[in-house]
Formats: structure tokens, C-alpha cells, sequence
């Protein structure tokens, strides 16, 4: 079989995106994302200084036609609530880009069974994405507390999961209350490989019809989840572009393990304390995607 292929280029810009964007479209089964398109994005929690801003995602959301979609968060913060999240969604501009759909708005779910999963054999996503057909995941890849570090496969995971259904993920399935969640966290790998088990119940209730572009910048080993966050520890890399979230996410982490810059040593640490990798692993396992790929560099 083929290696899926990654496009890679070292310059940041909205136009370079786009045009490693329009590489991977003709990868796609339908040739090009399909009906009503959701835009994942991570729309940064309150006081963070990392996340990546609406407008420099301004010209592929609006060639996409996309509509912005976000859940809510199962822990402490500005986005814990369905009133405080839009009111920093509007606070952080994405209102004034793009339509923005809070897929968990109110407080429903769509359960989808994943008869396949290693750990949970349901997920629990905002109904609202019923209004969808397909899927463009915009991901700041970065490091994580909890995660090691975050890409593609965790804004499919954590990131379209509603609260109760990040609550689900991080206890492995123990419980979808908020509230006794960090009482019953599940061990790290059993977190991790829950991630990919949700990463891959999202991908196949878009039929496959899902794209992916993970931006190496501002890359701090905190997540922009995080209202105090630590600095980017490591320069800017690029941005890659990818219909295989394994093949992405894997590629990212072997750029930092290439790169020159001594900063990386600290990003590693993060991922290899978190056992971060395993998430890639147990994702090439279940079958979301590949850790062999072919990288191309488009200048």
C-alpha cells in the first residue's frame, strides 16, 4: 500500500496554508469536503497567550465555507459553560471571522458506538454536529499537560467530545460527570489509547470525508487550553497538511526530534513524561490512520 502523504512547508502564512490545503482536497474521497463543512479549531481559553488567532485561518475557512465548531470543556475556566464559551468565543474575535456553532450549546449529546474501541466502546459528541458532512481539523500542534502534546488526533478526540464526553475519555469510560471526573482519571495509557479510540468514532461518522492541517508555531509544552501558559519553548517549524491524522501527528513529532533548535529538548520532555507517543501507537493500531508516510516539502 501506499504511505499517505504529508505536505510540509517551513513558511507560516494563510496562503501557504491554503495551498498545501488544496494538495490534500484531491486526496479526498469525494475529490473535495463535502455539504456543510465543520471547521475544528481550538478557540483558546481566557488569559492564553499561544493559541492561534481566527484571522490567520481567514482565507481556508472562507475557501472551505466552513463553519467554526467548539465544545465545552469538563474542568475549570471560560469555557466550561455554554454562556461563558460564546462570550469568549465573541471576546476572541471568531464570532466576527466566521459562523460559529457550539456543538454542545445545549447540553445534549450524540452517542456514537465504536464497537472496535480498546477502551471505550462509545463516545459522546455536541448533537450539533449532525449539521455537518464533513470535517476540516485546524490543529495548533503544541505540547499538552495531560496528553503529552496535541494534534489532530486529539482535536477529533478531546476536542469534539462534549463536556460529558471529554469526562468519559479522560476516566476511560468511568463517568461522564465533570464533577467526580479528576477523581477517577483513568492510568495515562488508558486515557490515551480512549483518545484514539474517539478519534476514530468522529472519523468514521464522517465517512472518512475529513482533512487535516496541523501549524507548528507558538509551540509551548502547555496546551491553549491553559489560561497560564508557558512561553514557546522551541521556534517556529511550519505547517503541514494531511488527509491521515496518524501520518500528521507522527510527522510533527519526528520535525521536533530533527530539528537543531536545543528548545526541543524541553518540548520532548513533555511529550516522552506523558508517554505522548502512545496515542499515535494505539491510533496506527485501531486502524485511524498510518505511522508510515511519505513527507513532501513544498517550498
Amino acid at each position: 500500500m501506499n504511505k499517505p502523504k504529508v505536505y510540509f512547508c517551513r513558511i507560516i502564512s494563510q496562503e501557504k496554508m491554503l495551498e498545501l490545503y488544496k494538495l490534500i482536497e484531491k486526496e479526498l474521497p469525494n475529490g473535495v469536503l463535502q455539504g456543510n463543512v465543520a471547521v475544528k479549531v481550538h478557540s483558546g481559553e481566557k488569559g492564553n497567550q499561544n493559541y492561534l488567532h481566527p484571522d490567520f485561518f481567514e482565507n481556508i475557512i472562507n475557501y472551505v465555507n466552513g463553519t467554526v465548531v467548539e465544545c465545552n470543556t469538563a474542568y475549570g475556566g471560560e469555557r466550561n459553560t455554554s454562556e461563558k464559551h460564546l462570550a469568549l468565543l465573541n471576546e476572541h474575535n471568531w464570532t466576527r471571522y466566521f459562523k460559529v456553532d457550539l456543538l454542545d450549546e445545549e447540553d445534549d449529546d450524540l452517542e456514537i458506538l465504536i464497537p472496535n474501541g480498546k477502551v471505550i466502546k462509545n463516545n459522546y459528541l455536541g448533537k450539533n454536529i449532525r449539521n455537518y458532512d464533513s470535517m476540516l481539523v485546524l490543529s495548533h500542534f503544541k505540547g499538552h499537560p495531560m496528553g503529552g502534546y496535541g494534534g489532530a488526533i486529539k482535536q477529533l478526540s478531546i476536542g469534539c467530545a462534549s463536556s460529558r464526553g471529554k469526562s468519559w475519555i479522560h476516566s476511560g469510560g468511568y463517568t461522564k460527570d465533570q464533577y467526580i471526573l479528576w477523581e477517577h482519571c483513568a492510568p495515562q495509557n488508558v486515557f490515551l489509547e480512549a483518545m484514539a479510540d474517539a478519534a476514530f468514532s468522529v472519523v468514521e461518522y464522517f465517512e472518512g470525508d475529513v482533512a487535516y492541517i496541523n501549524v507548528m508555531a507558538n509551540m509551548s509544552v502547555d496546551c491553549d487550553c491553559c489560561s497560564v501558559a508557558e512561553d514557546p519553548c522551541i521556534k517556529d517549524i511550519g505547517i503541514l497538511a494531511s488527509i491521515d491524522p496518524v501520518a500528521i501527528d507522527k510527522a510533527c513529532i519526528d520535525l521536533v526530534k530533527e530539528s537543531n533548535d536545543p528548545g526541543k529538548e524541553h518540548f520532548l520532555e513533555r511529550v516522552q513524561t506523558r508517554n505522548g507517543e502512545h496515542t499515535i501507537e494505539a491510533a496506527n493500531e485501531i486502524g485511524l490512520g498510518s505511522i508510515e508516510y511519505e513527507l513532501i516539502e513544498i517550498k
